[in-house]
């Protein structure tokens, strides 16, 4: 028997999602963003459930060859562009388009001997990561198209903020950034700036391409928001077994550290998933789990390969019963605020080592 423990990765979910997004981005072109292994839900699951995507992006020219040996035969975005002069025919061969955002980069495409590029000019409009100022712009195009076999294909930006709780003072709001962006932002003919975000809670912001995350595999962007309102579903389960319960008197302690002492005569369950998972060590006492149809919560430390729940009000959990630690049930958000993190890094830190089991039903 395998260790009882997988992420449920749901089809149908990621396809529902991708329907809203597509809604929702009124007639714009969708770029599906696949990168961390689609979100830790598998690149191949996700060429599979995007198949009506206008686009791929992702950074990695292996995730590109991935997505072609899959049979992808539209078109793939690199979103940190190119790392070296050698990535450049591998571009070409596998008719992948890049994002430009350094001068290094025109120079090795100048001394490359391009045939066909497609760039996408990425702008710094207030992220402060990678991109061009806004007024280097014209001149960052005229040095890409002064290259033969170079062919510009839009300006590209990313909002650092633009979930509806970020406070409107702060540096760098969705309006400030466009404002810096200035002439590039007006018209929309030829720019990609909304991502997940962006695209649910900013219609003003406009452009002729953009570019959806997180909220295709069902995570809300703004943790303050659930995905129901949103209208997406979780497409990810994590979820384990049962595998021991020790009935403790009080105050015995449980896992590592003695961290939790019992109050009171307990009942806890031994479930098989540990931080060598994906489940975060620095989970604190008390963090939920689904099981039974009841929330129990986390005693003592998490370890490599398990961690322990108090089952003492849930008589029905029993050995072999499903724990789910974030899915349908149990959203990603509300688990990892737990220990101050974001549902992003969650699914994205799901180990390799975690059977996927497909689902598709409606």
């Amino acid at each position: 028997m395998p260790r009882p423990i997988f992420a449920e990765i749901d089809l149908h979910a990621l396809r529902h999602n991708l329907s809203v997004m597509r809604s929702k981005a009124e007639g714009r072109t969708l770029w599906a963003v696949v990168k961390a292994n689609a979100y830790g839900h598998g690149l191949e699951n996700a060429v599979t459930a995007f198949a009506d995507a206008d686009g791929l992006a992702t950074i990695d020219l292996c995730d590109a060859e991935l997505a072609r040996r899959c049979r992808w035969q539209k078109r793939i975005l690199l979103l940190e562009g190119f790392f070296d002069a050698t990535d450049i025919e591998r571009l070409e061969s596998l008719k992948v388009e890049t994002v430009i955002h350094s001068f290094w980069q025109i120079d090795l495409l100048r001394k490359a001997g391009v045939k066909d590029v497609r760039c996408h000019i990425k702008v710094n409009s207030g992220m402060n990561r990678l991109g061009f100022l806004p007024v280097e712009v014209n001149a960052v195009y005229d040095e890409l198209t002064s290259i033969p076999g170079v062919r510009v294909m839009d300006v590209v930006t990313h909002f650092a903020n633009a979930e509806p709780t970020y406070f409107g003072d702060r540096p760098a709001t969705v309006e400030k950034q466009l404002a810096r962006m200035g002439r590039l932002a007006r018209g929309g003919a030829a720019a990609c700036m909304a991502n997940s975000a962006a695209i649910l809670f900013h219609p003003e912001v406009g452009g002729e391409a953009v570019r959806a995350g997180v909220a295709l595999y069902g995570v809300s962007p703004d943790s303050h928001i659930s995905s129901e309102e949103l209208g997406i579903i979780p497409a990810m389960t994590l979820a384990a077994k049962i595998i021991a319960i020790q009935e403790i008197p009080a105050d015995e302690a449980v896992g590592y550290g003695s961290r939790w002492i019992a109050k009171r005569h307990s009942r806890i369950a031994v479930v098989a998933c540990g931080y060598a998972d994906g489940y975060p060590r620095s989970m604190p006492d008390g963090s939920p789990v689904w099981v039974e149809g009841q929330i129990a919560p986390l005693t003592g430390s998490v370890s490599m390969d398990m961690l322990e729940i108090d089952i003492t009000d849930i008589p029905a959990a029993q050995l072999g019963s499903r724990v789910e630690l974030w899915g349908r049930h149990l959203p990603v958000n509300r688990v990892a605020a737990c220990c101050g993190t974001i549902g992003y890094e969650l699914i994205c830190a799901l180990a390799r080592r975690v059977p996927i089991v497909l689902r598709e039903d409606a």
